[in-house]
């Protein structure tokens, strides 16, 4: 990694003893979910690991993440024995929580590091510097990990170390570590396609197009290996059917209990809006709009509850339309990937193919957001136009992770820390990247950003002082959620069609 500036240590310094002074913080139901983990990792034979039904919390990761947590069950077992005990549930006593917490910060260093190399040789350092820094110190990393409770910033590390090895022309070791990450975690199979049209064509083929036999086998046999090491003792025991049942739900709904903001909560909003006195169904059945309604969708996605999301006017969505318009879009940026597979397209398709799915996928979480907002970031000072999206993508992203935290103490702490961020990010980028728009039709559309952005202090307004207008009533109780997610959906799908047209448009 070279010399570690003074800057580089301070940063570290800080923001280790800030996510110290969170240990006590609100946390999700995830802290006990990764809990009950070590406690089967630690308790039971591999065997039983995914066939394990003593918790609700039942391990749905792929096997590289089974090996992280049962690694650190090994100390937890000998700082208190009921940390891995699998009977002791919703255990929640102090050693637990500062042990989990410490793996979290000790595991991000990961991430740190390969934000260390980012800085390193790049074309401008003091951008890249701005950068590294903002992923780091990232609130959607702190608002998950370090107190709702999850390991993204480790995993995203791999992530970013994979990406790295790309810029550095060090391509099979770039697939061997997507490889390594998407056996951590499945959701980064929505990366994949990029990945794979990418190290095929600049990596498996020469520019003329003829492929390149040893380095095909090389990168085949690197990624066969990884996945050997993975799921290997599960094919070997007949067990890869009931592991892949827990890693693929399909159960699931089209929308989170919170809808993530994406195109399908302005659909099931769409849906829900002529209909809004849904707690009145016999008058919604006999209102003469011309529409044939399902009664069970009237109530189906307006509580905020997990399950099946059925439309009271819009056809039902089912996993397979999903699909097929995820991989419609990716086809798109993957031509041009073909066509240009340098490292910035690289970049840039990554970002869309995920996007895309985060955009379409089937049953979206809201944590997901980091699959766009993290790459993204490595785009975003390349020009005005692209760091214009990241700003807009950031803000509408960041906030959308907003109802994870509602507890009293942490709702202003994730405020103020993520307005911080912006002054420390947003500002800095925006002196050395500002461009004045160059026609009157460019100065409206930035006057339209703006406005929405600024927007976001009406909706915490909103979403703060409505709870107390309504006292609490059951039947609007949904609805600053609703509004977020809408809210933020409209953002995210203006940034998604600007990335979009930027990659499409641009040379690479």
């Amino acid at each position: 990694l070279g010399d570690v500036s003074q800057s580089e240590v301070d940063i570290l310094l800080l923001s280790t003893a800030f996510k110290f002074l969170l240990f006590p913080a609100y946390r999700s139901t995830d802290f006990e979910v990764h809990r009950n983990w070590l406690a089967i990792t630690h308790s039971l034979p591999i065997s039983q690991w995914y066939n394990d039904t003593t918790s609700e919390w039942t391990l749905d990761y792929p096997p590289f993440f089974a090996y992280f947590e049962k690694l650190m069950s090994i100390p937890a077992s000998f700082i208190d024995p009921k940390i891995v005990d699998l009977q002791n549930l919703q255990y929640d006593a102090w050693t637990v929580i500062v042990y989990q917490r410490l793996t979290v910060i000790i595991s991000e260093l990961v991430l740190g590091a390969a934000l260390l190399r980012f800085i390193r040789d790049s074309v401008d350092p003091s951008r890249q510097r701005i950068l590294s820094a903002s992923l780091f110190l990232h609130p959607g990393f702190l608002i998950i990990d370090h107190i709702h409770f999850q390991y993204n910033g480790f995993m995203f590390g791999i992530l970013l170390w994979s990406i790295l090895m790309a810029r550095e022309g060090r391509k099979l070791a770039s697939g061997i570590l997507f490889a390594v990450l998407l056996n951590f975690k499945h959701i980064y199979m929505y990366l994949a396609p990029a990945y794979f049209v990418y190290l095929l064509r600049s990596y498996c083929m020469s520019p003329a197009g003829a492929i390149i036999p040893t380095r095909f086998i090389s990168l085949a046999n690197s990624v066969f290996l990884v996945f050997l090491a993975s799921l290997g003792p599960f094919v070997l025991m007949g067990q890869l059917p009931q592991l892949l049942s827990r890693l693929f739900p399909f159960t699931r709904g089209l929308n989170h209990a919170y809808w993530a903001p994406n195109a399908w909560a302005l659909v099931t909003a769409a849906d829900r809006v002529p209909f809004a006195a849904s707690r009145w169904p016999s008058v919604v059945k006999h209102l003469d709009v011309g529409l044939a309604v399902n009664e069970s969708g009237v109530a189906s996605t307006s509580r905020g509850l997990v399950g099946d999301t059925v439309f009271a006017v819009i056809p039902n969505i089912k996993p397979v339309h999903t699909f097929i318009i995820t991989i419609i879009f990716q086809m798109i940026y993957l031509i041009k990937l073909w066509r240009a597979p340098t490292y910035k397209s690289f970049v840039a398709a990554l970002t869309l193919c995920g996007y895309a799915s985060y955009m379409f996928g089937w049953h979206v979480h809201e944590k997901a957001v980091l699959l766009v907002l993290v790459p993204l970031t490595l785009l975003a000072s390349e020009n005005y136009a692209y760091y214009k999206t990241f700003v807009i993508a950031s803000v509408a992203g960041i906030f959308s992770l907003f109802p994870l935290i509602f507890t009293p103490a942490e709702t202003l702490l994730k405020i103020i820390y993520s307005l911080i961020w912006g002054g420390m990010v947003l500002y800095p980028l925006h002196k050395q990247l500002y461009e004045f728009p160059s026609s009157l039709p460019w100065v409206l559309l930035e006057s339209f950003e703006n406005a929405y952005l600024y927007g976001f202090a009406l909706l915490q307004v909103f979403i703060t002082i409505f709870p107390l207008m309504t006292g609490g009533n059951p039947d609007t109780e949904f609805l600053p959620l609703m509004v977020t997610s809408v809210y933020c959906a409209a953002g995210l799908i203006w940034s998604f069609i600007r990335l979009s047209t930027l990659y499409i448009t641009q040379q690479y």
